[in-house]
């Protein structure tokens, strides 16, 4: 299918709108933070950790540069490492199960339930041995896991519940944020999250243990300069970006119902479509940072929006368990594998038109 030339291309995120709306506010936080000359671990960082943390209702919080350093961060505050498995989604980002190697453990992959495209209980308890020491569930696409039957999982079995909250900060299960649930919580501010900066960054969220020892690692193992108390690395959040993410965190919850808004929109207009929409349980809150269908006509579907020009994304592709650098497992994981044959993001922002969510819509009903 060619593209048609004389249509406006709609992209799968456009960060411009956000920044032409806070322009003025951005602009003087940047100014601020470069004339005070102070751009490691300073006050921006500290008071951004701060509102983090008063957001999310619980727990401290520790900026740092990643979110897979959060995970990583996480992982070795609550003492995982050689030896131990940790129990994590095959339907998942890379750095959920790369994490884990990284700090000497062995990911152990378990199935997702084909509601939520979380993880299933069932299969994690399946996969729990004498060797398991963590579960990390994540909060895929903004939609909370079933942290509520996760949790008790790991306390009937003494182990370390971490989320991976990348994709949902300001989600929400029967009324509390994600990320504060479990022992650690584990944010990303990548520009396309729902609170995102210009760049990398992230947070790691937990109790006064799990927080001491990140905030120690991550600058080199050192609370006193050329003082190393532990083996670390250089993973801290900058003051520009911490005055960004002040900003538009005061903000936050605007830009979340905005994409609420607009998911519930394509909802309604592709209600009666053969098509699969992501499902929202009474007891959660979504918030969207990936809108996605599923359909066995997905590569149909995609090729008939980009010659619409509309782009869109497969998350993901294949599962983890399958790639090479985790072994390859000839496990099936079924519903892991059927997601990753139908699962299709479509674009979705907080400024996104309704004309283009009309459009994209259109292009869908007809390919399907």
């Amino acid at each position: 299918m060619s593209q048609r030339p004389d249509v406006e291309p709609i992209p799968l995120v456009d960060l411009r709108p956000q920044y032409r709306a806070l322009r003025q506010e951005i602009d003087e936080a940047i100014r601020e933070g470069l004339e005070s000359g102070q751009f490691i671990l300073g006050p921006q960082v500290a008071r951004l950790e701060a509102e983090v943390a008063a957001y999310l209702g619980g727990g401290a919080a520790v900026g740092v540069a990643s979110g897979t350093d959060a995970l990583r961060l996480a992982l070795e505050a609550c003492g995982v490492g050689a030896g131990d498995e940790v129990i994590v989604p095959s339907f998942t980002f890379v750095a959920t199960a790369s994490m884990v190697r990284q700090v000497g453990a062995s990911p152990v992959f378990a199935d997702i339930t084909p509601d939520t495209l979380t993880l299933d209980p069932a299969s994690v308890e399946a996969r729990v041995n004498p060797r398991t020491r963590a579960v990390v569930p994540v909060h895929l696409f903004g939609a909370p896991a079933d942290v509520d039957e996760l949790g008790a999982l790991c306390r009937h079995h003494g182990l370390h519940l971490i989320e991976d909250a990348a994709q949902a900060f300001g989600a929400e299960h029967r009324g509390r944020k994600v990320g504060v649930i479990g022992e650690a919580g584990c944010f990303s501010f990548f520009p396309s999250k729902t609170l995102g900066a210009y760049g990398d960054g992230g947070m790691l969220v937990g109790g006064p243990a799990v927080v001491d020892r990140a905030r120690l690692v991550r600058n080199h193992g050192s609370r006193t300069r050329y003082q190393y108390e532990a083996l670390g690395m250089n993973s801290r959040l900058d003051e520009l970006q911490a005055a960004v993410l002040r900003v538009k965190l005061r903000r936050v919850e605007e830009a979340i119902e905005a994409r609420r808004k607009r998911a519930a929109l394509y909802g309604q207009l592709l209600a009666d479509a053969p098509v699969r929409l992501p499902e929202e349980t009474p007891e959660t809150r979504h918030v969207f940072s990936v809108f996605t269908i599923r359909t066995p006509v997905r590569d149909r579907v995609r090729a008939a929006l980009e010659a619409a020009r509309i782009a869109s994304a497969i998350y993901y592709p294949q599962p983890l368990h399958h790639a090479p650098i985790f072994g390859g497992a000839a496990e099936s994981l079924p519903h892991t594998e059927q997601a990753c044959r139908e699962v299709l993001a479509l674009p979705l922002y907080p400024e996104l038109p309704d004309g283009a969510i009309e459009r994209i819509t259109a292009v869908v009903r007809r390919a399907c």
